[in-house]
């Protein structure tokens, strides 16, 4: 329902407690406290049938006698009152409700419904949002607001936190107000039957009061919202996640190595990375990223340089560097000649610039502007220990302003106690993040490092459908839908081979045989040496019987091995059905890579995919890297450049490095393959060979189950680039492209803007704006198509680039009713049809979603859109003393409503 009646819920003008109470230490006594020790404004009612006045006011019996209708209530009531207090309210005109009662989900009614389903079905017809049940409540410090049971209140503040744990919220307020840290909300959202963390994450996205976001997620739901709402989020404002549950599970029964490696943390791991957001792992880590990064400037690279007056903290600094997977600066020689000049002849001579610890604030400052200037450092770690020789707070002041006006991130570290309080001081008011312990810095540092990386993930949008090559889906569904209609959940390994090239993975050639006969004439056919491996339904990993025989050198040999591993079947597993043999020619690689890929279910994430170090050993040597499809290229080397193998992949010593371009193709024609045949759950090629000539896939599992029709899309937790939107139409004697808009249409999208004449602005936003600010651009740019769409028409110009001469977009309703839309055409090219193109392009897509109406409003002088939209078949209605009309165009009857 994402953000609807949410304005109630956090800015309330009245509130209602139903429940309230006089018992000492209940839940509705602490309540009425809080609210009226909070210093809330508005009107508040107390609702208790038992009392006629508590803390001096007077107390309402029920919903009925409240004078007023409150915007807000909070229930601290027994679970049965709870669904018919919800459609009270709903039916008073009450538009969101605080339920802190626990104990819904267990209770059920005569007919066997949970009470907190009929809570819910008593909330929807009136629209009602309700945040629990089994919650602490919230705190809006800004405006005195306490709607909690919590055990304190909340200083104001910038930060907003969202957490799944009521024992976690009160244990973060007693945190956060002993360091005197403030929030914008304080949010407890309980068993979030209603209100969840995509719809606050919506709500919080675009509220002005909040300039961070923290949540604590114990687990998702709905990943599909749950992602689209938080990628939204995180391209607005630094959103930070602490995740509970980062203990293993253990193994899992799964019938590949990947399905028993995807555990659950690593798959909530890939989702926040990709979703823009940085994971840490400690309370304290949470609020100190905040402050840094909102202090952060844009990173122009990773490499850190390290400027301290003694040796120790230097190498402190560089060990938690490179164990964090961090990047060392390399000073050049014009660096190290600069620095020569300015340094006594005994400093280090290289990173870190350990300038001695008789450094005066002068030697700091001249060593500080060097390696500011130095094209090869992304960044600068000034650390200092105390000596009796200089003034800690002198050299502060001397160097803050020349490292608070640097174009690139600098952190400071003041090592020591209280005698470098005011140095410490000196840093923070000139917005230097600054850290008491050279681990500490380091890890800051590496906060921003991966906050950035992650932003640029989010920045990626691969295609629903590949662009360098054509699967040849047909095949591999039909091969995919006679296993199933046999009665098979698993594809023979054939048969997984010819899946595999069905989606242009290299595979090695592989031969059926029914007996050893057969198999003993096959290898001959092919040449020798060859592989052997056992062809059985009921055997996954071939080798734990014994079913897989390498560099067999002639017939006789192939039909020993055939007879062996025959036997061996039935002494081990006597049940097994031996349906043959698969006989393949050996992989001569000696210099390849042994790798796996493959594909994973997770039961709220869907399909998610895994790379890492391949062999018979995998889970042991536990080196892989998951991501969630879909994929593209840099997605992909992404993905593996989190693993420890990838190193090797690059090449030591005298190994040559391996087709990193190959390995990375064969991901993403693997999320391709996932995303089209929703039916496969699991999925390995262990090994993947890979050398400096490409990839080989030797062996190959797949699982499968039956899908519903048209569940292929929606499995997915992160919709593709919808590629099948875009459409080639002559225009005026040239060819226009219609397609989505992308993130990478950004600065195309600025000049576009630019064109503009300022008067086609006014009639667009109904306001004059010169520019669009970064911000605004990636608003713009950096949509999901889940949730809204925007078609730009463009051409090719003489070199070769495109460029927008308009845009469409439409964004619906969470319930998709209805859909505003909005439109511009470059002020050069209008009187076109350029707007008639693209209006009929967004009204026959949201026609297709099903969305019921299109919606918009327009300036009642912006004549030549109202005659096009009438054209359209659009009604248009004068909004009333606002200068504007409203535009409406039915799409969908509504759908009737038939009694059971």
């Amino acid at each position: 329902m994402s953000t609807r009646n949410l304005q109630f819920l956090f800015d309330p003008a009245s509130v209602a407690i139903i429940g309230a109470s006089e018992r000492p230490h209940s839940v509705g006594a602490t309540v009425l406290a809080n609210m009226l020790a909070g210093g809330y404004k508005g009107e508040i009612y107390a609702v208790n049938p038992k009392h006629r006045e508590l803390a001096g006011r007077p107390v309402y019996a029920d919903v009925g006698a409240l004078p007023k209708t409150p915007d807000l209530a909070v229930i601290c009531t027994p679970p049965h009152t709870v669904p018919g207090l919800i459609a009270e309210l709903g039916a008073r005109g009450t538009r969101a409700a605080i339920v802190l009662t626990a104990g819904l989900s267990a209770l059920r009614d005569s007919h066997g419904v949970s009470l907190r389903q009929r809570m819910l079905d008593a909330a929807r017809p009136t629209l009602l949002r309700i945040l629990g049940p089994n919650c602490v409540g919230l705190l809006v410090p800004g405006i005195g607001l306490n709607a909690s049971f919590a055990h304190a209140g909340a200083l104001p503040g910038k930060l907003a936190f969202v957490s799944q744990s009521g024992a976690l919220v009160t244990g973060v307020l007693d945190w956060a107000n002993s360091r005197g840290i403030g929030f914008s909300r304080f949010v407890s959202l309980g068993d979030s039957a209603d209100v969840d963390f995509g719809d606050l994450l919506d709500y919080l996205a675009s509220d002005g009061a909040t300039r961070a976001i923290m949540l604590y997620i114990e687990d998702i739901r709905d990943a599909r919202k749950f992602m689209s709402a938080a990628r939204a989020a995180a391209r607005s404002k630094p959103v930070l996640v602490i995740k509970a549950g980062r203990a293993a599970e253990g193994a899992r029964a799964a019938a590949s190595h990947t399905g028993a490696l995807a555990g659950s943390d690593d798959v909530y791991d890939a989702a926040i990375r990709r979703a823009g957001m940085l994971r840490v792992y400690s309370t304290e880590d949470l609020f100190g990223a905040v402050e840094t990064l909102a202090r952060s400037r844009p990173l122009v690279g990773e490499r850190l340089c390290i400027l301290t007056n003694g040796g120790g903290p230097g190498v402190m600094a560089t060990d938690a560097l490179i164990a964090s997977g961090g990047r060392l600066a390399s000073l050049s020689d014009a660096t190290m000649q600069a620095l020569d000049k300015v340094l006594p002849a005994n400093w280090s001579h290289g990173n870190p610039v350990d300038i001695i610890g008789d450094a005066p604030a002068g030697r700091y400052r001249q060593a500080a502007e060097i390696l500011l200037a130095a094209p090869e450092v992304d960044g600068l770690l000034f650390i200092h220990a105390p000596t009796a020789i200089v003034p800690s707070a002198e050299i502060a002041q001397a160097v803050a302003p020349l490292l608070a006006g640097a174009g690139r991130n600098v952190l400071g570290c003041w090592l020591g106690g209280d005698s470098l309080a005011a140095a410490r001081q000196v840093f923070s008011s000139q917005g230097i993040p600054t850290y008491d312990t050279p681990e500490e810095a380091v890890r800051g540092f590496m906060q921003i490092v991966q906050y950035r990386r992650n932003q640029n993930l989010l920045m990626q949008v691969p295609a629903s459908t590949p662009e360098d090559f054509g699967p040849d889906r047909a095949a591999a569904q039909a091969l995919v839908n006679a296993a199933l209609a046999d009665g098979r959940s698993m594809l023979t390994e054939p048969e997984s081979h010819r899946l595999l090239a069905a989606y242009g993975i290299p595979v090695v050639a592989t031969h059926t045989a029914i007996s050893a006969e057969d198999a003993a004439a096959a290898a001959a056919a092919i040449g020798f040496p060859v592989a052997l491996k056992i062809l059985s339904p009921q055997i996954s990993h071939k080798s734990d019987v014994g079913g897989v025989v390498l560099d067999l050198e002639d017939a006789p040999a192939v039909l020993a091995a055939a007879t062996a591993m025959h036997r061996r079947l039935r002494a081990l597993l006597p049940d097994a059905v031996l349906t043959g043999f698969t006989v393949q020619a050996m992989a001569r690689r000696p210099q390849a890579h042994e790798l796996i890929v493959g594909v994973a279910t997770d039961p709220v994430f869907g399909p998610v995919l895994l790379f890492g170090k391949g062999g018979v050993a995998v889970e042991v040597t536990a080196d892989h890297a998951m991501e969630l499809p879909p994929l593209n290229m840099p997605l992909a080397k992404a993905m593996m450049a989190r693993t420890r193998v990838y190193r090797l992949l690059r090449g030591y010593r005298n190994e040559g490095p391996a087709d990193v371009d190959a390995i990375g193709r064969t991901l993403v024609q693997l999320s391709h393959l996932v995303t089209d045949i929703a039916e496969i759950v699991e999925l390995d090629i262990n090994p993947l060979l890979a050398d400096g000539n490409g990839v080989l896939a030797l062996d190959a599992r797949v699982k499968l189950a039956p899908r519903t029709v048209g569940e292929s899309r929606n499995r997915l937790a992160i919709r593709p680039y919808p590629k099948e939107l875009e459409e080639t139409v002559d225009w005026e004697g040239e060819q226009l492209l219609l397609r989505p808009i992308r993130p990478e249409d950004g600065e195309e999208h600025l000049r576009f803007f630019n064109a503009l004449d300022p008067e086609d602005v006014r009639f667009r936003i109904f306001s004059r704006m010169r520019e669009l600010q970064p911000s605004q651009v990636a608003r713009l740019t950096q949509i999901d198509y889940d949730r809204e769409m925007a078609f730009i028409a463009s051409r090719r110009k003489p070199d070769g680039a495109f460029e927008t001469l308009g845009v469409v977009r439409a964004i619906a309703d969470p319930d998709n009713i209805k859909a505003e839309f909005a439109i511009i055409v470059r002020s050069d090219m209008k009187g076109h049809g350029l707007g008639v193109m693209l209006m009929k392009k967004i009204i026959d897509y949201c026609r297709s979603r099903g969305t019921r109406e299109i919606v918009g409003e327009a300036l009642i002088n912006n004549r030549p859109l109202l005659e096009m939209v009438r054209h359209l078949g659009f009604e248009v209605h004068p909004a009333v003393g606002e200068g504007t009309a409203v535009l409406r165009l039915p799409l969908q009857q509504p759908q009737q409503e038939h009694a059971p």
